[in-house]
């Protein structure tokens, strides 16, 4: 696991969800390795994929959620397992809590 610690930050429980849901898509296959990539400070959470060599693509973003305030923002889902039912189901994440920004859906401003 590659991460940012930040010892004395305590993570909110939509953080700790989020986290949670994102590190799921992690592993390996027979084409690639996914790592877990968290910066708990600006509360952005991604998996990303690598591909084995030779590499036939490049290395890519699978996921990628940042929390701002009490919603969780989706900027990338590349996967065949949306994080948004991944954060309803899994970790109750009420969906109006959550934020597709990859399909276009307006990020609120602050």
């Amino acid at each position: 696991m590659v991460g940012v610690a930040h010892p004395h930050l305590e993570l909110t429980e939509l953080e700790t969800i989020t986290r949670r849901e994102v590190d799921q898509y992690t592993g390996n296959s027979f084409t690639s390795k996914s790592y877990f990539i968290a910066d708990d400070q600006q509360k952005l959470y991604a998996a990303i994929s690598v591909p084995n060599f030779p590499r036939p693509w490049p290395t890519r973003i699978a996921v990628m959620a940042q929390v701002v305030g009490d919603k969780v923002i989706i900027i990338e889902d590349n996967t065949d397992k949306p994080l948004v039912d991944a954060l309803m189901v899994n970790g109750g994440v009420p969906r109006e809590q959550i934020i597709l920004a990859y399909a276009g859906e307006p990020i609120p401003t602050q």
